[in-house]
């Protein structure tokens, strides 16, 4: 991948396709520091240096790939290059592959944007490695801070302190405005009937990891009304949170289990459960992990078994400037775009809360699909997405 030329959005969407890619699930592993999310970052470079882009790194991971036009602050766009576990191929890169079309956009017509432009990628994104969402872009705006992060370790043991350079970033210093794109992550444009939208505000949203500890003992030789089983409490658990988010409206989620010792023929002695929770307030987040943790408590009460729950990464609700999202989604051919929420997180959030005016974009996912090999969207909206993108960039920077 050294391109003489940048390649246009086919090509590289093209060119992006195999990397990391499962044969056997169709799904992507491109977790932050591993080779397939390093030979993404290493096209990524490339391709900015073939349109003559300044490329900037931070200790962390982070890169900006500037276009030094005009002058003062700049607009920032791009999103990131990792994937979940077994994800699809569009949340993330979409948003990058965008931003340099885009960018070739404005070129072919003739615009000289009077502020700088640049395209970032923002490492570990999905929180798929160290666990913690938006890492990047929580050390960059300073929001997390290294001493937190440092020692955040991976399902192997390696802390994130040995895989990147340091702590200290300044990529954010000259920004002055952020827009992201991002594919749905939901149906509402399908509903909507519209290839792209904006958004306008992002719902609160925490990992919280539950250990629930009891008696590790023989499968075979244990009557049941003598173990203490934490799988149990675990069980229970999960059933707790999906009746009271169905209750509420809301949405909770046990993703992810660890048991130990995770033996066929063995109670177990411990099991760890991560648990997602997103509402549409933040006084919804709280009452629902409340009730949650209410009744794991009890319930570890009644099974002679305890649970801890420790809130690992909670993002309060994010609200995108009302003006800047109106502006943007204001007198395009065809209409206004529609001005729609989201229930994923996503950088944009962390940098909005960091003081820095942010919008986003979302190209219509006909699935409404994500997280999953069945993540979809059309190459004509991919395209208009493109557009749009284009369009924004240069009414930001005029």
């Amino acid at each position: 991948m050294e391109p003489t030329v940048p390649d246009d959005f086919e090509r590289m969407w093209a060119a992006l396709a195999p990397v990391g890619r499962s044969a056997s699930s169709g799904g992507y592993f491109r977790q932050p520091f591993t080779t397939a999310e390093r030979e993404l970052d290493a096209w990524f470079t490339e391709q900015a240096e073939a349109r003559g882009l300044r490329v900037e790194r931070d200790e962390i991971g982070n890169v900006v790939a500037w276009w030094d036009a005009g002058h003062g602050p700049g607009v920032l766009t791009g999103s990131h290059l990792d994937s979940v576990l077994d994800g699809g191929a569009y949340d993330g890169p979409l948003g990058v592959v965008s931003a340099l079309a885009a960018v070739d956009a404005l070129r072919e017509r003739g615009v000289v944007p009077a502020r700088p432009i640049g395209v970032a990628t923002f490492v570990e994104e999905e929180g798929s490695r160290f666990g913690i969402a938006c890492l990047g872009s929580r050390l960059a705006s300073g929001s997390t801070s290294w001493d937190d992060a440092r020692e955040l370790r991976d399902r192997e043991g390696i802390a994130f302190g040995d895989v990147v350079a340091g702590g200290s970033s300044a990529l954010l210093a000259g920004v002055a405005t952020y827009v992201e794109l991002h594919v749905e992550q939901g149906r509402d444009l399908v509903d909507r009937g519209a290839a792209v939208g904006v958004g306008s505000e992002i719902w609160p949203h925490g990992r919280y990891r539950l250990d629930f500890a009891g008696e590790a003992n023989h499968a075979g030789t244990t009557r049941m009304e003598d173990r203490v089983d934490p799988m149990l409490t675990y069980a229970m658990t999960a059933l707790a949170a999906n009746k009271q988010a169905r209750l509420a409206g809301q949405r909770a989620t046990f993703g992810r289990v660890e048991v130990t010792p995770n033996g066929t023929n063995a109670v177990p002695s411990r099991v760890t459960g991560w648990l997602d929770a997103r509402c549409a307030t933040d006084a919804a987040l709280a009452e629902l992990v409340g009730a949650i943790s209410r009744q794991a408590t009890e319930r570890a009460e009644r099974d002679g078994t305890t649970v801890e729950i420790t809130p690992e990464s909670v993002s309060v609700s994010v609200a995108f400037d009302p003006e800047l999202a109106a502006t943007i989604a204001a007198d395009h051919a065809g209409g206004d775009w529609p001005i729609i929420p989201t229930a994923a997180g996503h950088d944009a959030g962390i940098l909005s809360a960091a003081g820095i005016p942010t919008a986003m974009l979302f190209v219509r996912n006909p699935t409404g699909v994500s997280h999953s090999p069945a993540e979809h969207a059309e190459m004509p909206d991919c395209l208009a997405g493109v557009a749009a993108l284009a369009d924004t960039l240069e009414r930001l920077t005029r």
